[in-house]
């Protein structure tokens, strides 16, 4: 050595040399840092491959939480963890505003009241705030935290910070973040909502094993750390309730493990887990699930899982019902209370009082509706994604149309179109198929096939720009359809924003007038909202009488041929002569065959329906509302009156399409 001070360590046995496979000390220090942040894979490791799985922040810290085993073995506290990632991009903003503004909805503490939003120092924090910061960012993450002893913790802040905490150490980076917690339900929860930008103002990303596997055993790690491992008088005790539960217990999915031809046996374990095998085949029997079959022996009914956790879910449905109408002193029986199946060959129209509403599925944010129909009965409604709802104030009177998964005519086209090219669709194809196609018409095809790929995967685009049809192409269409009826399985029209008590005296025309005056009215039934509905009727049809719009005769009552159109344009003069005085422009009628024409400035909601407020130069116009005009919102209009609608050109002066 030139220098007796100089020292360069290798790694590897003592008097080796190493030859041409010997790596420097350096080599090996970075290899096993890049190791620890999810990078390369571990020295002489030649998996091939790509999966992504180590991309971002906590993939080392993750795979090696993740390697613990199982937990629940060892008596370990077990926590439930939901982790997702929402794109904020197009309607995901407006989405996550309201989901983070239905997460603070009432009832979701211990006392009934208004949830609050808190964060790392602060016991309330704004969620105005918080939404303004997250402006701009590509995602954010969210998080549902459900401790299965979760009802022993007095508050559970203290735990979701000290978790926060411990993930921005596995990270590397602080995290701007809020939360909320939950005890709306039997076990209570916290939702964090995780902005998508580090501490450096760059995108976050987390590694999937961090997201997956190693946030829920830091969670593990805390509640152990508070509690305590549980004993075994806890565990016995937890085994003990299981028996006689009408869901899907651990109980259960030990005997299907177990199942070998769908036949289990209580001779197994020791006397205690047998004793339990015995009570919870016994509980089945009586739900008609399992059957002995001599000596210890059972058969347990094909599709055991799947009917216990319909049975659980429908359990806590019926438990969210009957708390949502005792929240609002309503009593209903269990015979009085059904679950609205929209699927059902029979489903009917509903039409009937929103009593509540609430996050059926917090981690998928499907929501439902709690209904007290005019047929006496309370119904629980799945709708799917609520966020495009909006708003349902309570006691609402809404009607809910079954919809249904239908193969499009598009698609019987597309497969037309294909089975005459070989398999194959585009436009030349179409177009050459029906001469009298045009090409907007034409591409209408090529965005519902794009629709489909990106939805559901099931068709394929070729490089050259073609479409490969299968020949089951109606079927998967069918299926795309059927997917899609998950995210909303119903039609919601909100038929009146007021609750009956402010209908009967107003002056306009309500939802009311328009169910007297029906050619096949609706009867209610004289018990719950359809008893308040006939009453409300009766009470509507003498203030009619008393304004000169309906008379009394031994027949019946008659109404007024223009009763409608009299009480809406009442309404609509009054409200346009406030407009006037706000906007400082005179108001312009338009009626049957006027042209109109002037930007879109908002939509304007009366007890007679929505209007459009079209506003000109020197004044403006209130037109009934269609849903696409919510797009063209500040921007110029076209249209001709029609009755009760407008044919509206979109793009002034561009020719654009007619729309009903």
């Amino acid at each position: 050595m030139a220098d007796e001070n100089e020292f360069e360590p290798r790694l590897g046995r003592m008097r080796s040399t190493g030859g041409k496979r010997a790596r420097k000390y350096l080599g090996r220090v970075l290899a096993a840092t890049n190791l620890a942040r999810g990078g390369a894979a571990l020295l002489g490791s030649h998996r091939k491959g790509f999966s992504g799985s180590r991309i971002g922040r906590g993939a080392g810290v993750g795979r090696i939480l993740a390697g613990r085993g199982s937990r629940a073995a060892y008596g370990a506290r077990r926590v439930i963890l939901k982790a997702s990632i929402v794109k904020l991009a197009g309607k995901g903003a407006g989405a996550a505003i309201a989901h983070l503004r239905y997460l603070q909805r009432d009832g979701t503490t211990r006392d009934g009241a208004p949830g609050q939003l808190y964060g790392a120092d602060d016991d309330a924090v704004d969620g105005k705030a918080f939404r303004e910061r997250w402006a701009g960012d590509r995602h954010q993450f969210r998080f549902i935290v459900s401790a299965e002893d979760g009802a022993e913790y007095e508050d559970l802040k203290p735990l979701t910070r000290r978790l926060m905490a411990r993930v921005e150490e596995d990270l590397g980076t602080k995290l701007d973040w809020v939360a909320i917690d939950h005890f709306n339900t039997g076990h209570p929860h916290t939702h964090i909502v995780v902005r998508g930008k580090d501490q450096f103002g760059a995108d976050l990303i987390i590694a999937r094993e961090y997201l997956t596997r190693g946030m829920r055993e830091r969670a593990c790690e805390l509640v152990d750390l508070d509690l305590g491992p549980r004993s075994a008088r806890e565990i016995e005790a937890g085994l003990r309730a299981e028996v006689e539960q009408e869901r899907l217990t651990s109980l259960d999915r030990s005997m299907l493990r177990d199942a070998q031809a769908g036949i289990v046996s209580t001779a197994r374990g020791d006397a205690f887990d047998q004793a339990l095998r015995a009570g919870r085949l016994a509980k089945l029997r009586r739900l008609g699930l399992a059957e002995p079959i001599g000596g210890a022996s059972w058969r347990l009914a094909p599709g055991l899982d799947d009917t216990l956790r319909r049975l659980g879910e429908r359990g806590d449905i019926i438990r969210t019902m009957q708390r949502e109408f005792a929240r609002r002193g309503l009593e209903r029986a269990g015979a009085d209370q059904a679950i609205y199946d929209p699927s059902s060959p029979d489903a009917r129209p509903l039409v009937g009082r929103v009593v509540g509403r609430g996050l059926a599925d917090e981690h998928a944010d499907h929501h439902y509706l709690i209904v007290d129909g005019m047929d006496g009965r309370g119904h629980y409604v799945a709708i799917g994604k609520g966020a495009g709802l909006g708003i349902v104030p309570e006691g609402a009177v809404v009607r809910i149309d079954p919809q249904r998964a239908e193969v499009r005519e598009a698609d019987r086209t597309i497969a037309a179109v294909a089975a005459a090219n070989g398999g194959r669709y585009d436009i030349d194809a179409h177009l050459a198929h029906d001469p009298s196609a045009t090409q907007a018409f034409a591409e209408a095809h090529v965005r519902r096939l794009e629709a489909m790929r990106r939805l559901s995967g099931n068709v394929t685009r070729e490089p050259s720009g073609q479409w490969s049809i299968a020949a089951d192409h109606l079927e998967r269409a069918a299926a795309h359809e059927a997917k899609l009826l998950r995210n909303g399985p119903v039609a919601i029209e909100i038929v009146s924003a007021k609750p009956l008590s402010q209908l009967v005296g107003a002056d306009a025309a309500t939802w009311l007038d328009r169910n007297l005056v029906a050619a096949d009215p609706v009867v209610p039934r004289e018990t719950g909202f359809g008893a308040d509905l006939r009453d409300a009727q009766d009470r509507r049809r003498q203030w009619l009488i008393a304004q000169g719009l309906a008379e009394e005769a031994r027949s019946g009552t008659t109404y007024r041929s223009d009763l409608i159109a009299t009480l809406q344009r009442r309404e609509l003069l009054r409200v346009a002569g406030q407009l006037s005085e706000e906007l400082a422009l005179p108001f312009a009628e338009a009626g049957p065959g006027a042209r109109i024409e002037g930007v879109v400035r908002r939509r304007v909601d009366l007890v007679s329906g929505r209007f459009a407020l079209v506003e000109k130069s020197r004044e403006f116009t209130l037109v009934p509302w269609r849903p696409m005009l919510e797009r063209q919102i500040g921007k110029p209009v076209s249209g001709i009156m029609r009755g009760d609608g407008t044919n509206w050109s979109i793009g002034r002066g561009r020719g654009g399409p007619a729309i009903e």
